[in-house]
């Protein structure tokens, strides 16, 4: 009985055995499935690294232009009231006069300005970069002139005939054109250092720089002005609240805020940059920042080879299972 229950196991440990050596993948069979299949995966290769060649040249340079900003000093932080009601907050509050007190990082402030739609949009508006924006196709080098796609744009006419539905138009919208412009345009802060990084991606390395330049400057622009108007608004509201009072002390409370508040004016109107101090200017670059036309054919071509080794696999395989 015992020598039948040996003979049993060793007969299923012998099934076993045989039946794992059937499932196992021969290195020698896969190697020989390469071999034969080797036209198939040159083949497959060549078309893929030809392929990659020639959609890497097809691609036109991308100059990218970028500034080193430096946050600039204020003794005002915060603008305007915000300023004032950090410095005079209590004595406002004891003449009955309510201050908005909260304050925000000027420069991150200034950057998410520098994201927004209205910004951008006034910005292309402003500087009347739109075909430049949405109709540039190439940049001709010898002559240092954009080109533009004759389908979108004649450069003769300074017309759009592009044809597109509705509801767009034959002019792209500012919508178009703020998707397009944040495609480009990047503003970053560093966050162990501060410093903000503004940079433009262009057909034209010159017209890259220039864009840098302006933004900067618009920047600078805005939030002047955004600080000089809100300073003028709590002067006159405190003007108005003098001539209605005559107390003594809440009087000498008014003319404290006035004070602070024409400060806040003199000083913005004489800052030229001031909210974004320039460390390194925007430059021409002389080298493209993409495509990267070897790293294109490298993947292209690695690509090719991978997916003919697993048609070859594949095939291999189909043929083991029919047999």
């Amino acid at each position: 009985m015992t020598n039948q229950i040996q003979n049993h196991q060793n007969c299923n440990d012998a099934q076993f055995t045989q039946s794992m050596r059937d499932d196992e993948i021969d290195l020698r069979e896969l190697f020989s499935a390469i071999w034969q299949g080797k036209w198939l995966i040159i083949a497959v290769t060549a078309v893929f690294a030809v392929g990659s060649v020639i959609f890497a040249l097809s691609q036109p340079n991308i100059y990218k232009s970028e500034a080193l900003l430096a946050p600039a000093e204020s003794d005002n932080s915060g603008g305007g009231l915000a300023a004032l009601a950090g410095q005079f907050g209590g004595l406002a509050s004891m003449a009955g006069i309510n201050i908005g007190s909260g304050s925000v990082d000027k420069s991150q402030l200034a950057i998410e300005v520098m994201k927004s739609r209205q910004f951008i949009s006034d910005f292309i508006q402003k500087h009347k970069i739109l075909p430049e924006l949405m109709a540039a196709e190439k940049w001709d080098m010898p002559n240092n002139e954009l080109v533009y796609d004759p389908e979108l744009y004649d450069s003769e006419s300074a017309n759009w005939v592009r044809d597109v539905k509705a509801p767009f138009k034959s002019e792209p919208s500012m919508q178009e054109a703020f998707k397009a412009f944040s495609k480009m345009f990047s503003v970053n802060a560093a966050k162990d250092t501060g410093m903000i990084t503004v940079s433009v991606e262009h057909l034209s390395p010159v017209v890259a720089q220039q864009w840098v330049n302006w933004l900067v400057a618009d920047i600078n622009q805005v939030m002047k002005q955004r600080d000089v108007e809100e300073a003028v608004r709590g002067r006159d509201f405190l003007e108005d609240q003098l001539r209605k009072t005559s107390i003594a002390d809440m009087r000498t409370v008014l003319y404290q805020l006035m004070e602070e508040a024409q400060k806040t004016i003199m000083f913005a109107n004489i800052r030229e940059e001031y909210v974004f101090k320039t460390i390194d200017p925007a430059l021409v670059p002389e080298e493209r920042s993409k495509p990267k036309r070897a790293q294109i054919c490298i993947l292209g071509t690695m690509l090719g080879g991978i997916l003919s080794l697993m048609i070859v696999f594949a095939k291999y395989f189909i043929d083991v299972r029919v047999k």
